[in-house]
C-alpha cells in the first residue's frame, strides 16, 4: 500500500502500465460514498457526492489545474484566452471554436456563456448566486466572445469564473427544453457524458468522443451508491471498485496503510466543520446558552479522535488558509464557566436541545462526542440521526437547533461569510444558501468588504465581521476535515494530486486504468 498525502501521484507509473486488451472497455468502477446523487445540475449541486459528478461533466470558462486547489494554477477551459480592463471591472473571454456538448446538443456559443452566468447569478436558480454579487452585466460581443462587467472589481473573480459551482456552463437549449429534468439529464462539454441513473444505485457516464482536450482514455464511469464506509472497502479490496471515499478518520488512514493495494491521498481543501447554533430556536436565541455550549465543547478531543493529519483544528468561523482568515476572538473549554452560563440565562437544571444528525462516519461519531462533551455542562442533545439525504433536506428546512456542516469552498473569506453568515443567505428564504444559524450581525462589513478600495480595507473589514459573528457566538469553529480517497494499482490519475475543488480527484482524458 503507498500512502499518499498532498500530492505524492507519481506521474511515472502512467509509463509502465500494461495496456488493455484490444477491444476491451476501460470502465472505471467508483463509490463517492454517502448518499444518492440529488442533481447533477452544477448551479444547484452542493451535497459532495454531487459536485464530484459534476466536476467530471462540466467545465467552466477557465479551470483549476487537475490536482491543484491553489488560485495561481487557474488556467483557460473554455476560454481560450480573455482580457481584463485596468481598473479590473471589464473581463472579455475569448472562446474555443468547435467546442461541443454532449449527444446532438450542438456546439458551445456566447449565448450558452451569458446564459450560464445569468442564471448562476439569479438567486432563483442557482444556490451560487452570491458569488456574483460583483457582476453588473454579461454581454454577448460576438458568437465566441463574451464581455462581462462588474460593478467593481473583485479579486476573486476569476476563480467565480472556473470548474467550480455557479462557474460551470451549461447549454441554455438543454435547459430549457428540459427544465425541471435537467438536474437529471444534464447536457455539458466536459470528458465525460451523462448516460443513466438508477435510483440509490449508480450513475453511469461515457467517455466524451468529442471532448476538445481529446477522447478520456477512459471508457465509462460507473459511479456506485454505496453508504457503508465497511463495503466500500471489500469493494475496493476485492477489485470491484478502483476509486472510494476514504473514512476520514486518522485509525481509518492507518488501518488503510496496512492493506495490500490501498494507495491513500489526503489532500486539500478541507472541508471546513462549524456547530451553527440556530438562534430561531429558544433557549438557543439567549446568548448565554449559545456561549455555554460554546464553552462545553473541547475541540482538542475532537481533533485527536479525527486525528491531526485529517482534521487539523480551526480558529475562526472562516477556514484555516483562507485569505481574510482572523484568530482575535477565540473560544475557550471551561466547563465551570459553560455551567455558569447556564445557571444565570435561568436554566440552573441544564437545556435540552434537538439536532438533526447524518449516520455517515464524518458526522455521528463526532457528534456522539460532541454530545457526550455538552452532556458535562448540563446540555442534553437529542439527536435525531437520519440518512445523508434526509439530514440534508431537514436542516435546510430550519428543523435542527444546532447544525454540525462541513464545506470547502474557493479559500477567500467573503465565500464563506456570504454564503453562511450573511442574512441573505438564512435557510427558509427565498434566497436561502447555508445560514443555518440565522446570524445577521455582520452583514455591512460583508457587503463593504466586496467594494473595499484596497486590501488593507477589505482585511480590516474582514476580520471585524468575524469578531461580530463569533461574538454572537452563531457558530462554533471545529476542523478541517481534508479529503480521504483511496484508489487502487489500476489506478493512475495523469496528474499529481495535491488538492481538487470539487472534492474529488478530477477525473480527465489523461486519467488511466491498467488491466486487471
Amino acid at each position: 500500500m503507498k500512502l499518499r498525502v498532498l500530492g505524492l501521484v507519481g506521474l511515472g507509473l502512467a509509463l509502465c502500465l500494461p495496456q488493455l486488451a484490444s477491444g476491451e472497455e476501460a470502465v472505471l468502477h467508483v463509490s463517492p460514498g454517502t448518499g444518492d446523487i440529488s442533481t447533477l445540475d452544477p448551479h444547484r449541486a452542493s451535497a459532495t457526492q454531487d459536485v464530484a459528478l459534476v466536476s467530471w461533466i462540466y467545465n467552466g470558462l477557465v479551470r483549476f489545474k487537475p490536482g491543484s486547489a491553489d488560485p495561481k494554477d487557474l488556467e483557460s477551459d473554455l476560454a481560450e484566452r480573455w482580457e481584463v480592463s485596468p481598473d479590473g471591472k471589464i473581463w472579455t473571454f475569448y472562446l474555443r471554436k468547435d467546442v461541443k456538448f454532449h449527444g446532438d446538443w450542438g456546439s458551445l456559443n456566447a449565448d450558452d456563456v451569458v446564459y450560464s452566468l445569468q442564471r448562476a447569478m439569479d438567486p432563483g436558480r442557482s444556490t451560487f448566486s452570491s458569488d456574483f454579487a460583483a457582476v453588473d452585466n454579461v454581454q454577448k460581443l460576438d458568437d465566441l466572445t463574451v464581455r462581462i462587467t462588474l460593478k467593481y472589481p473583485d479579486i476573486n473573480f476569476l476563480a467565480r469564473v472556473s470548474n467550480y459551482h455557479g462557474g460551470n456552463i451549461v447549454s441554455r437549449r438543454a435547459v430549457e427544453e428540459l427544465g425541471d429534468k435537467f438536474g437529471s439529464r444534464p447536457i455539458g462539454t466536459g470528458p465525460f457524458a451523462f448516460v443513466e441513473q438508477a435510483t440509490q444505485q449508480y450513475v453511469k457516464l461515457a467517455a466524451n468522443p468529442n471532448y476538445f482536450r481529446g477522447k478520456p482514455k477512459i471508457d465509462e464511469i460507473m459511479a456506485r451508491v454505496i453508504p457503508s464506509d465497511s463495503a466500500r472497502e471489500l469493494a475496493l479490496t476485492s477489485g470491484e471498485l478502483d476509486l472510494i471515499a476514504g473514512k476520514r478518520e486518522q485509525r481509518w488512514v492507518d488501518s488503510a496503510h496496512r492493506r495490500a493495494g490501498f494507495n491513500v491521498d489526503i489532500f486539500r481543501p478541507g472541508e471546513y466543520r462549524l456547530l451553527h447554533i440556530n438562534q430561531s430556536m429558544p433557549p438557543l436565541d439567549d446568548i448565554r446558552v449559545r456561549r455555554a455550549i460554546a464553552a462545553a465543547i473541547n475541540v482538542d478531543d475532537l481533533v485527536r479522535y479525527v486525528g491531526k493529519n485529517v482534521g487539523p483544528r480551526g480558529c475562526s468561523v472562516v477556514p484555516s488558509g483562507y485569505l481574510g482568515e482572523d484568530c482575535s476572538v477565540r473560544y475557550t473549554f471551561d466547563l465551570a464557566k459553560a455551567k455558569a452560563l447556564l445557571a444565570e440565562a435561568g436554566h440552573p437544571d441544564g437545556v435540552t436541545i434537538k439536532a438533526i444528525v447524518s449516520n455517515i462516519s464524518a458526522q455521528q461519531p463526532i457528534m456522539e462526542i460532541i454530545q457526550a462533551q455538552l452532556a458535562k455542562a448540563g446540555i442534553r442533545l437529542e439527536m435525531q440521526v437520519v440518512d445523508h439525504p434526509t439530514y440534508q433536506a431537514q436542516i435546510r428546512k430550519d428543523l435542527s437547533g444546532v447544525v454540525f456542516y462541513g464545506a470547502a469552498r474557493f479559500p477567500i473569506a467573503d465565500t464563506y461569510l456570504s454564503e453562511f453568515f450573511h442574512s441573505r443567505a438564512i435557510v427558509g428564504t427565498p434566497t436561502a444558501a447555508t445560514n443555518f444559524s440565522h446570524c445577521a450581525v455582520a452583514d455591512r462589513e460583508i457587503e463593504q468588504a466586496r467594494t473595499a478600495a484596497d486590501p488593507e480595507t477589505q482585511l480590516a473589514l474582514w476580520k471585524e465581521a468575524q469578531r461580530k459573528i463569533m461574538d454572537a457566538v452563531c457558530a462554533i469553529p471545529l476542523f478541517e476535515l481534508r479529503q480521504v480517497w483511496a484508489h487502487s494499482d489500476r489506478l493512475n490519475f495523469g496528474y499529481e494530486l495535491n488538492g481538487a475543488l470539487n472534492l474529488a480527484p478530477p477525473i480527465t482524458e489523461l486519467t488511466t486504468l491498467k488491466a486487471h
